[in-house]
């Protein structure tokens, strides 16, 4: 979703003394094991550096950032609203490695992507979170789940963009109201599904949908957990994504990165939202909508809006 550069610097000049006087929006009814995040301000991760900048003329704002499952290297991306039912791949280098239309979805509000497991054990899929809501007024959201495409059958012009294997719309509904989101999380062993929302001076709302994911039927989602960003903007949350080891949450807001990490692997990952997330800066991003892991998990990576779209990445100490 887009702000106007104007609102945004505003929000950015705010100092501390005048955020702590804006009052928070009430709080949501009760709601099972709700848990609140700490936070620190201690990063694992060195300077952000740009990779590239994607060839792609028709990637003009990217929304949400994927690592590929079958192509170590390759990234899959989506323009945020305003563009069709298209998803892009590309490499570290910027080049375009294709464009696909995904077949049976419709593009109201395209605010992330993901990759994880779905119903045909060893299949790559993805997850695309229709979620975005700037007016908080939709009774129910939709994640498109497809099948990861085949790198060699994709074209590279959205004009004669390949068609993906038939997608299944996975419908969700909030169990308290409609709420604004554009970060979508996919755990890569168990395929549930968290939504972060999004809002300004408060605290976001943590929600899951646990695998088995049927499409055809509306699911209502579990509020499980409060994240507290340890940002001057409160919980405008626009990324987010889970590494591969399925250890690592990490987020992005339109300043900067945050990232929580399990204890131990015995640890059940629902108790990664009792973790403090740790603030990391992301480089120089003009607006950044989208993060995700490299596929070995030593490195985040993030796209900015612009044209060409730059590509960075932030690797672990």
């Amino acid at each position: 979703m887009n702000f106007t550069k104007p609102w945004l610097l505003l929000l950015v000049s705010l100092s501390s003394s005048q955020i702590i006087g804006v009052h928070p929006i009430a709080p949501l009814p009760p709601a099972t094991h709700v848990q609140k995040t700490k936070t620190t301000t201690a990063s694992n991760y060195g300077a952000s550096t740009q990779l590239a900048r994607l060839k792609d003329k028709a990637v003009k704002e990217s929304s949400g950032l994927a690592a590929a499952r079958t192509s170590r290297g390759v990234y899959w991306t989506h323009n945020d609203s305003g563009d069709g039912p298209f998803i892009y791949a590309f490499d570290t280098k910027g080049n375009g490695r294709g464009t696909w239309r995904v077949t049976g979805a419709t593009a109201n509000d395209w605010e992330d992507i993901a990759a994880g497991p779905g119903p045909k054990p060893g299949v790559s899929y993805l997850y695309i979170g229709d979620i975005g809501d700037n007016q908080s007024k939709r009774s129910e959201i939709v994640v498109y789940r497809v099948p990861e495409p085949e790198l060699s059958k994709g074209t590279v012009s959205k004009s004669k963009a390949a068609a993906t294997a038939p997608s299944e719309a996975i419908r969700l509904r909030y169990p308290d109201g409609s709420h604004d989101a554009e970060a979508l999380l996919v755990h890569p062993h168990t395929g549930n599904i968290y939504i972060v929302t999004k809002i300004a001076f408060a605290n976001p709302e943590i929600y899951e949908a646990r695998a088995p994911l049927a499409a055809g039927r509306i699911i209502t989602l579990m509020r499980i957990g409060t994240l507290q960003v340890p940002s001057l903007l409160g919980g405008i949350i626009t990324g987010g994504a889970i590494s591969p080891d399925g250890r690592r949450v990490a987020f992005c807001d339109y300043m900067q990165g945050y990232e929580a990490v399990l204890e131990n692997a015995s640890s059940a990952f629902d108790t990664i939202w009792k973790r403090p997330l740790v603030a990391i800066s992301l480089g120089s991003r003009k607006q950044g909508e989208a993060i995700t892991y490299r596929l070995d998990g030593k490195a985040l990576l993030m796209t900015s809006e612009g044209s060409p779209m730059p590509l960075f990445q932030s690797e672990r100490r």
